[in-house]
This record gives C-alpha cells, sequence and structure tokens, in this order.
C-alpha cells in the first residue's frame, strides 16, 4: 500500500507518505507559505522512499474544517494528483485527525482547532482500533457556545484550548484529564485514518472530495465586530 497524505487545515503545512507499513513524514508551522511547501513535501517524500507517482494507490486529505485557503489548497492538489493518476482520493476529517494524537488513556477527546473571529471549531471523539469515531457532530460556534456540561473527563488538544481555555473551564463537569493546546492536525495522523479505509478499496472520485468548512464566513463586518 503507497498512500500520500496531505494537510494544510491550519497554520501546519504537512505531508506524508505511509508505504510497506511505515510512514515517512514533513511538517512545518509556516502560515501563508503552504502553497509553497506542500507539493515539494511530497516529492521529498516520494523520492526518500523511492516510489514513483504512478506507484501511489491513493491520496488522503484533511477535509478540514479549517481555514478556507488552506482546506481549499489540500483538497485541490490531491484532486489534480489524483486524477493525474486515476486513483481514488480519501477525505478525513481534520479534527480526527488532530484528536488521535491525544493519549490513548480511556477519556473521549475533544478537538478544537481555533477559528478566529472569537470562534472554535469542536469535535469530540472516542477512540476505535482503526483510530478515532465522532460522537455527534463536528460543529462551530462561540467557545461560550459550546455544551460541555455533560461531559465526563475528557483529554482536550488544539489550538482552540490555547485560545479560550478561560471560557471552556468553567464549562466543564472536571477539569480535563489530559489537555495540549500547542497541537495541530497532521498529515500523518490523516494517513493512519485513511490507511484502514484504502486497505478496503475505499474512497471517492477526485471530483467528489469536498471540503468541510462547518462556516461560510471568512471575516466579520464592522457592525457585526462591533456587536460581539
Amino acid at each position: 500500500m503507497n498512500l500520500l497524505a496531505l494537510e494544510t487545515a491550519t497554520e501546519s503545512c504537512s505531508a506524508a507518505l505511509l508505504t510497506g507499513g511505515r510512514i515517512l513524514a514533513r511538517s512545518e508551522i509556516a502560515p501563508r507559505r503552504h502553497a509553497e511547501l506542500l507539493l515539494p513535501m511530497c516529492e521529498a517524500l516520494l523520492a526518500e522512499a523511492g516510489v514513483r507517482r504512478v506507484d501511489l494507490d491513493a491520496i488522503a486529505v484533511g477535509r478540514g474544517p479549517g481555514a478556507f485557503t488552506g482546506v481549499r489548497l489540500a483538497i485541490s492538489a490531491a484532486q489534480g494528483i489524483a486524477l493525474a493518476l486515476d486513483i481514488p482520493v480519501i477525505p478525513v476529517s481534520s479534527l480526527a485527525a488532530l484528536a488521535l494524537q491525544a493519549p490513548d488513556n480511556g477519556a473521549d477527546v475533544l478537538a478544537l482547532i481555533d477559528a478566529r473571529m472569537g470562534e472554535i471549531y469542536a469535535g469530540r471523539f472516542r477512540r476505535t482500533i482503526e483510530g478515532v469515531e465522532l460522537l455527534g457532530d463536528e460543529t462551530v460556534s462561540h467557545a461560550s457556545a459550546l455544551d460541555l456540561a455533560d461531559s465526563e473527563t475528557l483529554n482536550v488538544i488544539g489550538t482552540g484550548w490555547t485560545s479560550y481555555r478561560e471560557i471552556l473551564m468553567p464549562l466543564m463537569r472536571s477539569p480535563p484529564r489530559w489537555a495540549e493546546g500547542d497541537r495541530y492536525p497532521q498529515a500523518a495522523d490523516v494517513a493512519r485514518l485513511a490507511e484502514p479505509i484504502a486497505v478496503r478499496g475505499g474512497g471517492v472520485a477526485p471530483e467528489l472530495a469536498l471540503p468541510v468548512y462547518l462556516r461560510d464566513k471568512v471575516a466579520l463586518t464592522l457592525a457585526e465586530q462591533q456587536r460581539r
């Protein structure tokens, strides 16, 4: 199995190659440089592994939520490569990829990405044999609107925790079992979540690999800023 994975939904730009049961990865925190870095990362990984593009079986991609420009970039790159090679695309939630980095200590994982404009992307996940399972829906809202009152102790991960910790803590029944705000979705975890799907022959045609934004605005009007 040769699987190339892309993830650019946040400040982190990353690519990974799953080949022969191992994962090679490149990652850099580089806001506004994703378009410059992504394809060279992919070429470097293929060269390091001695894998040709034509040897790829599928492309996995972080589908968001996250920054509009970053999500579009990864989806467009995945579509282009997959179309040229006539192979499927496996879209993976960027929140799920983030959640996979939390420790497997029996607690559910609350994955949080700072959505800017006072909002937060959130998803609650539970560990499974193949990775993580979404509980409920992925959401975007003001941090104070998250419903955490019925949550047991959670692992919390992602930039949303760093940005909104003081708002979120009073909403929780108990402090997090583990929390780390300096984490971003990574292509290596996109590859891990996509692997069992690829092994089963899953995935979609490139044109059906669609981004997930959760919201349709990238900026607030002056009046909306003043109301907040």
